[in-house]
């Protein structure tokens, strides 16, 4: 062979081994030192509006600013530190935002404890946090993937019925009975039951995705699947929602039918889900309204917030949290200058977004409801980057259950719909609500980090991260098999 032949092969050879060689991964940053300037200026902004409510009110800064700053700081950071050990490529956005809001809630929280000294929450929420910043924790360290929730969607969803029930056997609180206390200790189980629907909901749907979309008959303008697929979730949402009735808890029922809803057009992709779920909501709410005494009236004051005033008995709920969110204007008061304790009972809990209206103004609730909106997108795009249909289901579930929730308690406050009775995700008091957001958040991180590990390593995988043997636990049905 000639010189210019053993060239030849040669190139030939080094062309063929560059072509066989498998390409070299893409290195993401992992943006934590971003996560943790943020966190750091999150604090800082608590701290401000904690150090504001007392120069306001008193005109010194508060005997306890260094205490809140120095726990609200602590419990961050620990929070951070597992995501950079457990989590490192996690969206860097979620943790600040979470504490961010937190910490706005506290400060809320505080400002209202001084108009009621005899019924001081802040210390109390304090602790609720400490909890819920626990279990974020454990959720990122524990949970290595997340398709092992789809291994218990049954232990899931009977865990979540039973939690629904158990407040039919204690006394009803304002109306509803949505609360188990004991010995001066009340918890909220709807709060934790709506994660664990949504985990059910998403291992349902994925492993019959397909039987959903294109099996069974088509009628107006859905595709409706056999009974036999759309069965079971069925019977499961109608049983909880059902439970809810019964409680008159209608905010969490329509979070449950808006959560289901949602997720399924998201699964079948069929926009006919959305026009048959409004007409059931509305056909449920004119229903509902007609035939429970509790929810006519909230539909009443809704109708006619100054109804009472006209009748000389002085402004309800409603009319006074109108009038907070009119005296904030466009900048606010200012932190700890407002009036919205004349609200009333509610007034840390179901209507704290109209002290939040009435003292930072509607620059103030703009930019709350931003920050809601950049969680409900962060979680969003972690759906739409995940490979496996579970863990973008799951995703947009979780997500979707921050907008609802924030849907529905802006809407009754502003008068845009009636009352519901339920939490500001963070801000509100309640530590039921709270633990869970916490672990919503906690979810969103570990879904965000599988996200971008399958990204890098170019898989679907997950950066060596296998489906867990056994699948979803849940059969496949019609065309999905």
């Amino acid at each position: 062979m000639t010189r210019a032949g053993v060239g030849a092969g040669t190139g030939a050879r080094i062309t063929v081994a560059a072509a066989d060689a498998p390409a070299a991964p893409v290195r993401l940053p992992r943006r934590r030192g971003i996560e943790l300037s943020l966190i750091v200026l999150a604090v800082l902004l608590s701290v401000y509006g904690y150090c504001a409510v007392g120069l306001a009110r008193n005109g010194t800064v508060p005997p306890g600013a260094a205490g809140y700053g120095a726990g609200l700081g602590v419990l961050a950071l620990l929070a951070h530190a597992a995501v950079r050990l457990r989590a490192p490529y996690a969206d860097p956005l979620l943790l600040p935002i979470g504490v961010l809001l937190n910490g706005i809630g506290l400060v809320l929280i505080y400002r209202l404890d001084l108009e009621t000294p005899g019924d001081r929450g802040a210390p109390t929420q304090l602790v609720w946090s400490t909890l819920g910043v626990t279990l974020f924790i454990l959720v990122v360290a524990a949970l290595r993937d997340h398709r092992v929730l789809q291994r218990y969607a049954y232990v899931c969803v009977v865990a979540a019925l039973a939690l629904l029930t158990l407040p039919i056997l204690f006394p009803a609180v304002n109306g509803a009975r949505i609360w188990i206390r004991i010995a001066g200790f009340s918890i909220q189980p709807g709060e934790f039951a709506k994660v664990l629907l949504a985990v059910f909901f998403a291992a349902y749907l994925a492993a019959n995705r397909t039987a959903l979309a294109y099996a069974g008959r088509r009628f107006w303008c859905v595709q409706l699947p056999t009974g036999r697929v759309l069965g079971p979730i069925v019977a499961i949402w109608l049983l909880s929602v059902g439970v809810l009735v019964l409680e008159r808890d209608l905010g969490t029922s329509l979070l449950f039918f808006g959560l289901f809803v949602v997720m399924l057009y998201v699964a079948t992709g069929r926009t006919g889900w959305i026009a048959v779920g409004l007409l059931l909501a509305s056909l449920g709410a004119v229903a509902v309204g007609r035939l429970e005494p509790h929810v006519h009236g909230r539909i009443e004051d809704w109708l006619h917030p100054f109804a009472s005033i006209e009748a000389g008995l002085g402004p309800n709920q409603l009319a006074q949290s109108l009038f907070s969110f009119a005296a904030g204007g466009a900048f606010g008061t200012g932190l700890g200058l407002g009036h919205s304790h004349l609200i009333g009972f509610a007034v840390k809990s179901d209507f704290i977004l109209a002290t939040a209206g009435e003292e930072l103004g509607l620059a103030g609730l703009s930019a709350l409801f931003l920050l809601y909106g950049l969680l409900v997108e962060r979680g969003f795009r972690a759906g739409l980057a995940l490979r496996d249909p579970f863990g973008r289901l799951l995703a947009v579930g979780l997500a979707s259950i921050v907008a609802l929730q924030v849907f529905v308690i802006a809407g009754g406050v502003t008068g845009l719909i009636p009352l519901t009775g339920m939490a500001m995700p963070f801000l509100a008091q309640g530590g039921s609500s709270v633990v869970t957001n916490w672990a919503i958040v906690a979810l969103l991180i570990r879904l965000s980090d599988s996200a971008r590990r399958q990204q890098q390593h170019g898989d679907g995988k997950g950066g060596g991260m296998s489906t867990p043997a056994g699948g979803t636990g849940l059969p496949a049905s019609g065309a999905a098999r």
